[in-house]
């Protein structure tokens, strides 16, 4: 079976469908025309599942993220926050040395090659158990890739027709593997441009084996400030929490798996640090803060007695969270914060529950209907409403309908391709268009409402009109149970730009607002947050993105504004986003305990001098160290 791109502009050579790296360089993407060819007595069965596999929309996520690769040099960004001083551990980037002679007959050759890639399965394996287990199935699916990599037949049949005319097992291997990802650095698209880095390190772990060779870029046995030029995700899952102190990078993005896995692992991290950093001595004194980017090599006793200090304050502010997690985060004032969880699964919601979040101020549905052939029905998802709010234990809980479409298709909804999948038909303008689908959710979600608190919340919203037509399918599902929930409110999200600058005329039709900051931060400014080429513009501190918070909390009146992005977790936006005049912060159920604290060290007359002077900052950055004084 072959595959051909029909889209100007790509690779026209047909390529075997068989094979993953292959494939790749064909540089299809979304929306691309493929021709497929195949022949043989199982031609048509093969042909349909691939159509079915293409009907599911290739079983992708809408939680998938590009893996970002190095990027350019635009100064140190914070990745995971902490701070951490401890001796310089470089990780050499350089490959294995190949042999200049590798003894033995092909036969040979080739059952040492099997073996190497049998163990570097093995390991891709452990890694992928391990990050499931620390850090959640979906940070872990980036390691199947990489196993079906090592499975490839077209690949495998290049790499042994070298070996068989002589070649060494290492050669042969390496020649092969540089081939195919020096031809997917040659792609146009920067997201399949980046998994060249993924096919060198799996190439590189496989030679590691086959050398014999120690792991000497693995980073298990790392100890101090690991200091690299950038790490895959086989080596960040490879971080021992206890030993490694933090980790600077001279490239990697905040949005990178590594990054990910650092989070989750607690362990500080600044990225973008140049290649200066890399001339760092072995064993040099680094102290480094990973929330403000700061990295300061060979500290003078002021400096490391200054970073000393924001351990041991760090640590207090860590115990004090979680002793007091349990209570109310009320500013020094008296005004009372909701310190809300953002979901994605009943496993998330008893997560929150057990972190004593206030509720769940985004509980993303769409887990429920990506990789499906159909939709749920109303009955399955009803049964997980309800137990994402009997986790909560009648705490309030925000449900956002169906947030898919163009850049998160689902398989059993096929769309038509759109040039700009983030400015298309998503969130509530496809549901809109999908009638049944629509009010079979608003159907569970009223079920559900009858027995909790629930609000429904509406993603994507531009215009009056949307909303208006949202609430007309919520009354017909009220209708149909017959009867109002007296608990249901019904809110919108605020990512568009113009939705907050005109939040008067959407006051009438709403019981609340809540900033998506991920996406308003983007179309503000214009830069992907995905992109890492643009990721240090991707900051939700910078004025013009606060001025637009400003706006929506001001016209607002008395409609109580929510923030359910990134940025709610934030140390230094939360004193920020309360001054302008937000009244709840939604984040991840392990965030919850230090936003409660950090929201406790507020006092709102000051949060609201200081918002408004980083109002009239010039950067975000200039608004961090406003927050900081640094």
């Amino acid at each position: 079976m072959r595959l051909r791109s029909l889209t100007e502009g790509r690779s026209a050579e047909d390529v075997s469908a068989s094979s993953m790296s292959a494939v790749s360089t064909l540089g299809a993407r979304q929306g691309d025309r493929l021709e497929l060819s195949a022949w043989g007595p199982d031609a048509a069965k093969a042909r349909d599942a691939v159509v079915a596999l293409a009907d599911r929309g290739w079983d992708e996520t809408a939680d998938a993220e590009p893996t970002a690769g190095l990027g350019r040099e635009a100064g140190p960004t914070p990745a995971s926050p902490g701070v951490a001083i401890g001796p310089a551990h470089l990780i050499e980037s350089g490959r294995p040395a190949l042999p200049d002679h590798e003894p033995g007959e092909p036969d040979a050759q080739w059952t040492q090659l099997t073996k190497a890639i049998d163990l570097a399965r093995a390991d891709i394996e452990q890694t992928r158990a391990r990050v499931a287990s620390t850090a959640g199935h979906g940070d872990a699916a980036i390691f199947e890739a990489h196993a079906l990599f090592l499975e490839d037949p077209a690949l495998l049949d290049d790499v042994k027709a070298r070996i068989d005319t002589g070649e060494g097992a290492a050669r042969a291997w390496d020649a092969v593997v540089t081939r195919t990802a020096e031809g997917l650095a040659d792609l146009s698209d920067s997201y399949q441009r980046g998994r060249a880095a993924d096919v060198r390190s799996i190439g590189d772990q496989v030679l590691r084996q086959l050398l014999g060779a120690s792991a000497s870029i693995a980073t298990g046995k790392a100890q101090g400030v690991v200091i690299a030029t950038d790490l895959t995700p086989a080596q960040a899952a490879q971080l021992d929490r206890h030993s490694v102190q933090a980790v600077v990078l001279a490239g990697g993005s905040p949005t990178s798996h590594a990054a990910i896995l650092a989070r989750a692992y607690g362990i500080p991290m600044v990225t973008g640090a140049g290649p200066q950093i890399l001339e760092v001595r072995e064993g040099t004194l680094v102290a480094v803060d990973g929330a403000l980017a700061e990295v300061v090599i060979d500290p003078s006793g002021d400096v490391l007695a200054s970073f000393r200090d924001r351990i041991t304050a760090r640590a207090s502010e860590l115990a004090a969270a979680a002793e007091a997690a349990a209570g109310a985060a009320t500013t020094r004032d008296g005004v009372e914060i909701a310190v809300l969880a953002n979901v994605g699964s009943v496993d998330d919601a008893l997560a929150g529950a057990t972190a004593h979040a206030d509720g769940a101020g985004l509980v993303r549905t769409e887990f429920l209907f990506v990789g499906k052939a159909a939709a749920p029905s109303r009955d399955e998802q009803e049964q997980v409403y309800r137990a994402i709010a009997e986790s909560f234990d009648g705490k309030r809980v925000v449900l956002r309908t169906l947030d898919v479409g163009g850049d998160k298709p689902l398989a059993f909804l096929p769309q038509a391709a759109e040039a700009n999948p983030f400015l298309g038909e998503r969130g509530i303008r496809l549901t809109l268009r999908h009638h049944a689908l629509f009010l079979d959710q608003l159907v569970a979600i009223c079920l559900v409402a009858r027995d909790h608190p629930i609000s429904v919340m509406f993603p994507m919203v531009a215009t009056v009109a949307e909303v208006v037509a949202a609430r007309r399918v919520v009354d017909e599902a009220i209708t149909e149970l017959g009867g109002r929930p007296e608990s249901l409110r019904i809110g919108i999200m605020v990512e568009v730009p113009s939705t907050a600058l005109k939040a008067a005329a959407f006051v009438p039709h709403v019981d609340f607002f809540s900033v998506g900051t991920n996406d308003l931060t983007q179309y503000a400014l214009a830069a992907e947050r995905g992109n890492q080429a643009v990721s240090e513009l991707a900051d939700g501190l910078d004025p013009g993105v606060l001025s637009l918070i400003a706006t929506l909390c001001r016209d607002a009146a008395a409609v109580p504004v929510s923030v359910c992005g990134e940025l709610a977790a934030d140390p230094v936006a939360v004193p920020v986003l309360i001054g302008l005049g937000v009244r709840s912060l939604s984040v991840v159920p392990p965030a919850v305990a230090l936003v409660k604290q950090r929201v406790r060290e507020v006092n709102l007359g000051e949060a609201r001098l200081l918002a408004e002077k980083a109002l009239i900052c010039e950067s975000a950055a200039e608004v961090r160290a406003l927050v900081t004084g640094r």
